[in-house]
């Protein structure tokens, strides 16, 4: 029996591979198809089946397309219908895995549909759960992503307590608890940075496990839940729909453009300019009107977070080599409308004597010693907890994720100090800006992480918005 976890950082997403006496199945795959196809070739085994545990909205899976590649019979549980061949389980139904046996287990209230997977070794012992977004460690799933659904929040919520307590919780402790995200993910409010434990130990330490009404649990699990990012629903309905596959997304996404091409492509397909590579390395000379968005960091979740047109045709500068894995780290989350990137990187765009821009970056000593003053615009763009945790006396936040509301506050004429936790956010922030109009942008390098090493007033505990 083998069972592995194969863990995605930049999404905090676990897909897992099964496999025994020959015969595979995967659960909650990616998008790309090759990892899943390639581990089964290494054990000599055929991929039987692609289990899902709901219809994703944090990501796009990769089901229709392996199964195509397969053969492999795609299962979802009770009550759902898909826009392509899937089979949906009965509750309790049990599927064969060599000397393995999957058994569904109906768990809605993350969605109607969710579904978790009980594992049975060899001998028919309960091994472990695929939880999905069912219950995670430390937390369990947001209520408020159902698809079309005719139930509110608090019904899928009063769901979600009967699933827990009726057909997880009286498992043995000793069962695994694989799930489908990890810290990072917004598919739960305080998701730990551990990927699995027993579900014991869960019993002992989740807050949704503990002894508690119905009602105390409906409170507890939606009470503080931030907005859901946009592409959430647009990628749920591709899963539920089926969505074309990487190799037809290829086609197009990884032409090479000469830096007059790419000028003209980029102006007559209104395309969004994405430049992909390291922020202080962006800073240093990009093209006009590009924005940031490092693929070194949580990529993907912040595109989705600040591109709202999902359709929106985008061209792309990498760093040479990394534009087939730009093109799949953008597919992942639904953004298919990649037209190609700049052949040569920005080196090409520069020795064909193109306009450059640049964004000013300064440390935190030079902002303490030569800037600051109590009148300053300064944009603390990190997440409220952060900010809430300390931040410079008496600046407001305004979170990344909500910057396509709070721009429109400020003034393009002013100058704007922008700082995050270490600087890859910040650079996201201060190209947007720029891109739209904003020339006074300044970058404080290193974030608040150099900031708090030095002696300018600081605020703990005090929310100001602004």
């Amino acid at each position: 029996m083998k069972v592995e976890q194969i863990y995605t950082g930049c999404l905090a997403e676990a897909a897992y591979y099964i496999e025994s006496k020959g015969e595979a199945a995967i659960i909650d795959p990616l998008r790309e198809t090759a990892p899943y196809i390639k581990r089964a070739e290494k054990d000599n085994a055929k991929i039987k089946f692609v289990f899902e545990t709901h219809f994703h909205a944090d990501f796009v899976s990769g089901h229709v397309e392996l199964a195509q590649k397969t053969g492999a019979k795609i299962i979802y549980g009770p009550d759902a219908f898909c826009g392509f061949d899937c089979y949906s389980a009965k509750d309790g139904e049990e599927f064969k895995i060599g000397d393995l046996t999957i058994r569904t287990l109906h768990t809605p209230g993350h969605t109607p549909e969710s579904t978790t997977y009980l594992l049975l070794d060899e001998t028919g012992k309960e091994y472990c759960i695929f939880s999905g977004d069912t219950l995670f460690i430390g937390d369990v799933g947001r209520p408020d992503l159902a698809i079309k659904s005719n139930v509110t929040v608090n019904d899928l919520a009063g769901m979600m307590y009967d699933s827990l307590r009726n057909k997880i919780m009286p498992l043995p402790d000793h069962v695994i608890v694989y799930p489908a995200h990890g810290a990072g993910s917004a598919c739960g409010k305080n998701l730990s940075k551990e990927t699995f434990d027993t579900l014991g130990h869960q019993k002992e330490v989740n807050y949704a496990l503990k002894p508690q009404t119905k009602e105390e649990f409906i409170k507890a699990i939606t009470d503080g839940l931030a907005p859901a990012p946009s592409y959430f629903p647009l990628n749920a309905m591709m899963n539920k729909q089926g969505a074309k596959g990487l190799d037809e997304i290829n086609k197009v996404a990884m032409k090479g453009f000469s830096p007059k091409e790419f000028e003209e492509a980029a102006l007559a397909s209104e395309s969004l300019i994405l430049d992909t590579r390291a922020p202080q390395v962006f800073a240093k000379g990009f093209i006009p009107g590009s924005i940031n968005i490092g693929l070194d960091g949580q990529f993907a979740p912040w595109v989705g977070a600040l591109i709202t047109n999902i359709e929106q045709p985008i061209m792309l500068v990498c760093d040479e080599g990394r534009e087939e894995e730009t093109v799949m780290r953008l597919a992942r989350v639904g953004y298919d409308n990649t037209l190609g990137h700049l052949e040569g990187g920005i080196a090409a765009w520069e020795s064909a004597g193109k306009p450059v821009d640049h964004i000013e970056s300064i440390s935190a000593t030079d902002f303490a010693d030569n800037h600051w003053n109590k009148d300053l615009s300064v944009l603390d763009i990190r997440r409220p907890g952060e900010y809430e945790a300390s931040h410079l006396a008496g600046i407001p936040n305004k979170p990344l994720d909500y910057l396509n509301d709070w721009i429109g506050q400020l003034k393009p004429q002013d100058t704007y100090y922008v700082h995050c936790a270490g600087g890859y956010r910040s650079m996201i922030a201060a190209s947007i800006l720029k891109a739209r109009g904003f020339d006074q942008v300044i970058d404080i390098a290193g974030g608040y992480g150099t900031i708090a090493k030095t002696d300018l007033p600081k605020e703990v505990g005090v929310n100001i918005h602004a």
